[in-house]
Formats: structure tokens, C-alpha cells, sequence
């Protein structure tokens, strides 16, 4: 957990705790936000490049992304 973001540890806590519900198509949520980053007029385009492309290995992966 030490490579990720002092939030997304947090969020992880929450979950484990009951804090925060659990999402039962998590990939589908992942998706879901990678498609707002890159649909987002405010976000430079390096970052939409890098959701596009983290979105794609997704969908081409073994993964079932609905």
C-alpha cells in the first residue's frame, strides 16, 4: 500500500472498515472515473492521455469490464 496516495489509503480503510461501501463492479467504477478524466475539458492532456491509455489495457485485458 506504500506506492499509493495517502487518500487512497484512507479510502481503503474506510472500505475495510464499513466507513464506506464496498463497489461490487470495481473495475466498472475505475472505468467509469478513467471516462471522466478524459471526457474533462479542465484536465490537462497529459493526464486524459494516461487515463485513455490505463482505460485501454483494461478493456484489453483478461479482465470483464462491463
Amino acid at each position: 500500500m506504500n506506492k499509493y496516495s495517502e487518500l487512497i489509503c484512507e479510502k481503503y480503510a474506510q472500505i475495510g472498515s464499513n466507513d464506506l461501501g464496498y463497489i461490487e463492479d470495481a473495475l466498472g467504477a475505475v472505468m467509469q472515473v478513467l471516462d471522466d478524466i478524459v471526457r474533462n475539458d479542465h484536465v490537462p492532456q497529459e493526464l486524459k492521455d494516461k487515463a485513455a491509455y490505463a482505460a485501454a489495457n483494461l478493456l484489453i485485458s483478461d479482465f470483464d469490464v462491463k
